[in-house]
Parts: C-alpha cells; structure tokens; sequence
C-alpha cells in the first residue's frame, strides 16, 4: 500500500488511528456533525475529500471519514481505511427516490445496489452482486425501524450511478435512449432509490472481506413529482436521520461483536 511518512497516500490516517468501526458519509463538511453523535470525538486530519474524525461507542473506538463524491474516491478510502484497521463501514448519505412510496424525509436502508457504476466494474465482473453485510444490513434495518422520528422506512434495492446528471438530464447525454430505458427498468424493478457510493463499496468490501451496510435519507423525488403527488419542488437535505441509524446500528454491533 503506497503511503507518505507513515500516513497512507490518501487518508490522514496511519495503521491503528482508526477505529474498527467506519461511517463514511460524503461530504467532508458532514464529519463533525457525526462525530458529535461519539462520545469523546476528537479530529484526526484531513486530505482532499478524507476527513476523519475518531470517538467511541460504548467504550469501542470509532470513527468517520468523508469519501467525497462517487466510486473512484469511496474505494480509495475504503481500501487505506482497511489497510488501517477498519474492517466495518456504513455509508451515510442522501438519495434520490425512485419508487414512488419513497417520499422526501424518508430513510432508506440498502439490501442491494445496481451497478451502474465504473469503479467496481475493477474489482469484480458485472455479474456480481453488491450487496452489504448482512449483520450490518439486519443492524440497519432494526436501528431504523426503532428510530422514532416522523419518517418511513424502506429496506431495498438502490442504484449506485457514477452520473449525477446522467439522471437528472439524461435527454442532453449522447447515450441518452440507454439511459432513460435503464431508468424506466428500475422503476418497472421497484428500485427505491439512486444515490453514487454503495455499489461501490459492497463490491470492494466484499474483495477486502470487510462488512459494510448503507442507509440514506432522501432528498427528493423526481417520479413522485412528476406523477403530482408531490405538488411542490421542495428538497429535504437533513441526513440526521441517517445519522442516527448509523449510530444505532454500529451500538447493535458492537454488542453482538463482543
């Protein structure tokens, strides 16, 4: 593994500064918030898109790195967050709904992702699921249906795109009759939802045999829109019930890993 002056060559980390357990959300902007959830959460560092905050759960060391946008830059981190210690991640983010039970505010908790994605296509061929962990998935599933706040939960199947706008103006891309057709199978699939990370991970999680879980609050959707059932054009960007999910399930872990 190339690394800088004990650091690995990416990640402000070095082997045994992270914790066993990793959330990685996206944005670096996002990472104090989570830590704030630890007790004990102190900074460790930041590079690029990689900030990384420590803390503990019940007495179990833990920790938050930011992945930044998309495969290429989340299998860097997962790759040298391993190579530190870390053999547990959940993704935490935002999504878009697809299905139109999906609504914004809601949680969605991920038991597979369509890989509409470049980056694991390196790690393994296209006829591989990625699916997460299922005690991480069984944590996040139970966490989330625990979690008291106004919101509905759905536990399914995500697409993990490498294109923001490949979905949100596929009309525009040269490619767009595949798209739009790829669009219209995982509505006709009950697909919950589109997001840029999880495909990803479950795939080089499973190369590194590392568990790993996602769980996403939406922001928005564009089909419920469409349809009228939603009749404004309001998105709700507040991950804080992903974040608790998170938290929640990494506790269910920490006690069933003992």
């Amino acid at each position: 593994m190339l690394q800088t002056e004990g650091k690995q060559y990416h990640i402000p980390a070095s082997v045994g500064e992270v914790g066993r357990y990793v959330i990685l959300p996206g944005d670096p902007g996002r990472c104090e918030k989570i830590a704030k959830f630890f007790d004990n959460p102190e900074f460790l560092g930041m590079n690029r898109e990689y900030c990384i905050w420590n803390g503990t759960l019940l007495g179990e060391r833990v920790s938050v790195c930011s992945t930044g946008i998309g495969g290429p830059s989340t299998a860097i981190a997962v790759e040298e967050l391993a190579a530190c210690g870390a053999d547990t991640f959940i993704r935490v983010g935002t999504c878009g709904g697809i299905d139109l039970d999906v609504k914004a505010g809601d949680v969605v908790v991920a038991n597979g992702a369509v890989r509409q994605d470049g980056t694991s296509l390196e790690y393994a061929p296209a006829i591989f699921p990625a699916v997460p962990d299922t005690d991480v998935l069984f944590a996040l599933v139970k966490a989330a249906k625990g979690d008291t706040a106004n919101h509905d939960v759905h536990v399914g199947v995500v697409q993990a795109k490498d294109s923001f706008y490949g979905q949100h103006r596929p009309a525009k891309m040269p490619t767009a009759p595949q798209l739009l057709a790829q669009w219209d199978a995982w509505k006709k699939l009950g697909v919950k939802a589109s997001e840029m990370e999880s495909g990803t991970l479950f795939v080089v999680s499973s190369l590194l045999r590392a568990r790993s879980g996602g769980v996403f609050s939406v922001v928005w959707n564009q089909e419920r829109y469409d349809a009228g059932l939603d009749t404004d054009d309001t998105h709700n960007v507040d991950t804080e019930a992903a974040i608790r999910v998170a938290i929640e399930a990494i506790k269910l872990l920490i006690e069933q890993d003992k």
